[in-house]
Parts: C-alpha cells; sequence; structure tokens
C-alpha cells in the first residue's frame, strides 16, 4: 500500500535531485558499461521512473543509490533485449548487479568519477568545441540550449556538435578508461574549460526562474580542487580554483530578499565570504610566481581587484584595464573585448567605452546588448538605450535577468 503523497517531493525537488546527482550518475554507469549512449539513457530512464512514483511514494532514503540502481537495472533489461551489444558489456553489468554494488576502480591517477569523465571525453580525437560541450551535457545534465548559450551558437548547431562527438565515440571506438599521466597534459584546457563553464551557468544560470544554480557552482569548485590536488604543478588549475573562489565569495550578495539580480556596483560588500577571498587572493599569488600567465590566472587577478575594493568608487579600473590588455595577448576574444570595454568607461567615459563595444561583432549575444544599453543610458541617449535594452530581454533567458532589464528599461525618461 502506497503512502500518502509528501509534500517535498515536488517536480522542484525532483529536479534539484538530477541536477545534482546526474553528472554522478552518468559517471558510475559510463564506468560500468563503456558505452555512453546506453548509460545517458539508463540514467534519464530512471529519472522518468522517479518523476512518476516519487510523489506517491516519497523521496528514497538515498536518492542518488536509488537513480544509479533504477538506472543500472534499466540498463540490463535493454541488454538482454538487445543482442547487438558485446556480451562483455551484459556480462559486466550482470556481475556488477548481482554483487549490487559499483565495479572495480581502474587504477590511475584520476580517482575521482565525474573528474575522471570529464578527462574521458576530453580525448584529443574529438575537437575543442565537441569535448566541452559533450562533457557540460553529460557530467551537469545541461540541456542543449543552455550549452548552445555558452558557446554564443544556435541550438540546432549545438546538437550537432553533441550528436557527432558521441557518433565518434561509438564509431572509432574510443574508450572510457583512466587516462594515463602522460595523457593528462593534451587534455587540460578542455578539462579546465568544462569546470569553467559549469562554473558560469551555475554563477548566472542562462534560463529559469533563479540566478544562480548552487549546485553546478559547488561542483565545479569540489572538481577545481580536486584537479589541483591531481596537478599541484599546473599554474592554469591554480588560477581557476583562485577564479572560481574569488567569483563565488559574492554569491550572496547578488541577488536580493526577492531573488532578482543585484549589479557588482551595488552589492553589499561586507556580506562577501572573506573566507574564500583570502583563499583565492593566496591561490592568484601563488599561481602568479611561477611566471607562467594564463587566461584562467590573468581573470583571477582582475576578480582579487574587485574584492580589494571597499567599494565599488575604489575599484582601481586602470589595474583592471592593464589586466584585460596582458588577457587579450593570450585570449583574443570578442568577450574578452566586450568585458574590457566595460572597464575602459570606467576609465575614461562611456563614450569611449561604447565605441569599443560597437566594434564588437556580438549582436546575437544578450551581454552585448546589455553593454550598450547602460553606456547609452549613461549617455543619456534614452530611445537608443530603449531599444537597446529590447534587444537584450529578447534574447534572455534568465528570468530574474529579464526582471532587471525590464525593470532598467522601464526606469529610463519616456520619449515622446
Amino acid at each position: 500500500m502506497s503512502r500518502a503523497p509528501e509534500p517535498d517531493v515536488t517536480s522542484t525537488a525532483i529536479a534539484a535531485v538530477f541536477r545534482e546527482e546526474h553528472g554522478r550518475a552518468v559517471s558510475v554507469l559510463i564506468r560500468a558499461l563503456g558505452d555512453i549512449e546506453l548509460a545517458e539513457d539508463a540514467v534519464q530512464e530512471a529519472f522518468a521512473v522517479a518523476v512518476e512514483r516519487w510523489p506517491t511514494d516519497g523521496l528514497p532514503p538515498s536518492p542518488a543509490g536509488w537513480l544509479i540502481t533504477t538506472a543500472r537495472n534499466r540498463a540490463i533489461d535493454r541488454l538482454r533485449r538487445e543482442g547487438s551489444r558485446t556480451q562483455r558489456h551484459t556480462d559486466a553489468l550482470l556481475l556488477y548487479a548481482q554483487h549490487d554494488e559499483a565495479p572495480p576502480r581502474e587504477e590511475g591517477p584520476v580517482r575521482d568519477d565525474r573528474l575522471r569523465l570529464i578527462f574521458t571525453c576530453c580525448h584529443p580525437a574529438l575537437g575543442r568545441p565537441a569535448q566541452v560541450a559533450l562533457t557540460l551535457r553529460l557530467l551537469g545534465g545541461l540541456t542543449t540550449a543552455e550549452i548552445a548559450r555558452a558557446f554564443l551558437v544556435p541550438e540546432a548547431t549545438m546538437a550537432q556538435r553533441v550528436v557527432r562527438a558521441k557518433n565518434k565515440i561509438r564509431d572509432t571506438g574510443i574508450p572510457y578508461r583512466v587516462p594515463h599521466d602522460s595523457d593528462l597534459p593534451e587534455r587540460l584546457a578542455a578539462v579546465l574549460a568544462v569546470i569553467y563553464l559549469v562554473f558560469t551557468e551555475g554563477h548566472r544560470a542562462t534560463s529559469g526562474d533563479t540566478l544562480v544554480r548552487t549546485d553546478l557552482c559547488a561542483e565545479a569548485i569540489r572538481l577545481a580542487r580536486v584537479l589541483a590536488e591531481l596537478m599541484p604543478d599546473e599554474p592554469e588549475v591554480t588560477g581557476l580554483l583562485a577564479l572560481l573562489l574569488l567569483t563565488d565569495a559574492r554569491r550572496a550578495t547578488r541577488t536580493d530578499t526577492s531573488g532578482q539580480l543585484v549589479l557588482l556596483a551595488d552589492q553589499p560588500r561586507e556580506r562577501w565570504d572573506l573566507r574564500l577571498i583570502a583563499e583565492g587572493h593566496a591561490l592568484v599569488r601563488e599561481s602568479l610566481r611561477r611566471n607562467a600567465p594564463g587566461p584562467y590566472q590573468i581573470q583571477a587577478a582582475i576578480n582579487a581587484v574587485h574584492a580589494d575594493a571597499l567599494t565599488f568608487a575604489e575599484t582601481d579600473w586602470r589595474q583592471v584595464v592593464a589586466l584585460y590588455d596582458q588577457l587579450l595577448a593570450i585570449a583574443p576574444t570578442d568577450v574578452v573585448r566586450l568585458n574590457r570595454a566595460v572597464a575602459v568607461a570606467e576609465v575614461e567615459g562611456p563614450a569611449v567605452g561604447l565605441s569599443l563595444v560597437d566594434a564588437l561583432q556580438l549582436r546575437d549575444a544578450a551581454a552585448w546588448h546589455v553593454a550598450r544599453a547602460d553606456l547609452l543610458r549613461r549617455l543619456g541617449a534614452t530611445s537608443e538605450s530603449v531599444a537597446a535594452y529590447d534587444a537584450a530581454i529578447g534574447l534572455t533567458a534568465s528570468g530574474p535577468e529579464r526582471h532587471f532589464l525590464l525593470a532598467r528599461r522601464n526606469a529610463l525618461p519616456r520619449v515622446d
């Protein structure tokens, strides 16, 4: 006889479990199966069963264990039905089921399941965009639309990348195994990019009704810490961890009590996490002493400058611009140029900043229109600012960001 529904087992609660446990469940199933499609499908089926059963039966004592067990059983059922799978896969998973435990870990330098999944997906046979997109899909459970927004490409383009990556893994027989020590350095750049993008989606969710996805932020920081222990002599690993900590230190002040976005200039800095800031500063100094600057180290240094300022007005914007100049020298992207232009506007005025922004080819990015809207507002170009806000709103799927942009636009003087 089923128990009465538990009030906390809502679709929101189940979605939260999905976000928190998807990467772990997929990682464990891939380790058991060596088959990406089967593992991902089985996990998706397990969550579908959870949506059906949990509102009536209640949350199991261990949601993660329940999901992995259910996914494993679904995979076994499919293996039994399909003669095309190798007997090795079937035997391995059946043995796993009989002992009701995860298969033995492979020996190797990467012992964390989810970090190992990142390294295996970042195989050099796959192109960099495919490596990052596929890992974000498997590890973070991000939708294709969310990944597309992170890459500033159409959703259909990103869907093709993910499908092609999966097909290449299958067709070329890329193994899901722990990479050897010698394989780690050549995969590091893609691994860092994955962790950074997982954090970025958590720090500023591209869709939904909440600005911050704390589960993704926490997972990215956890993975960065594991990676720093694994590769302590890599300055970019140290730099990435510093960047995440310094950025996450502001989390509590980035929204107000109603969940609405608060700009950096308006955040109460006394509520920033001083412990994370101190750790981030120490890591920045440690990485820069090695005199091998990279993009994550420089971005961490920029965030350290913001953390040093007691108020927004006291920010050393000239140092921020100088650091962006260094960043442009090694990562000459339009996104970096956009951020530099915003910093230049604080030093040389909004007119100069606007001229730099208008020179960029980022018209499909909401951030470009947001920067233009604010600079035009500061210049008193109301009608143009309204148009820029409208363009940004049309490109924004985040509820808090849309609400903020609407409020900014509506606060502008009326233009007859």
